[in-house]
């Protein structure tokens, strides 16, 4: 499973653990436009973090975090192995 399905797939979980109706997960769709708060963000990081060994936003010195689904997906294809 690629990465972009696994951090889809669990920002799917994480919505329906916290009754959110998702919108069509795009490139360009804010990560406030989620519905996400910044619980449900910092579960989503915590469960990657799990699933992949990687959190992109602690890892990296300037890493800061992203506004797009795909500058969030970017930041877990990028971490330097």
């Amino acid at each position: 499973m690629s990465v972009r399905s696994r951090i889809f797939s669990a920002m799917q979980q994480i919505a329906d653990d916290q009754k959110i109706t998702l919108p069509r997960l795009q490139d360009d769709l804010t990560l406030h436009e989620t519905g996400f708060d910044s619980l449900a963000f910092a579960i989503l990081v915590a469960r990657l973090e799990d699933d992949l060994g990687i959190d992109p936003f602690t890892s990296a010195e300037d890493a800061a975090f992203p506004s797009t689904i795909g500058e969030f997906v970017r930041a877990y294809e990028n971490v330097p192995a």
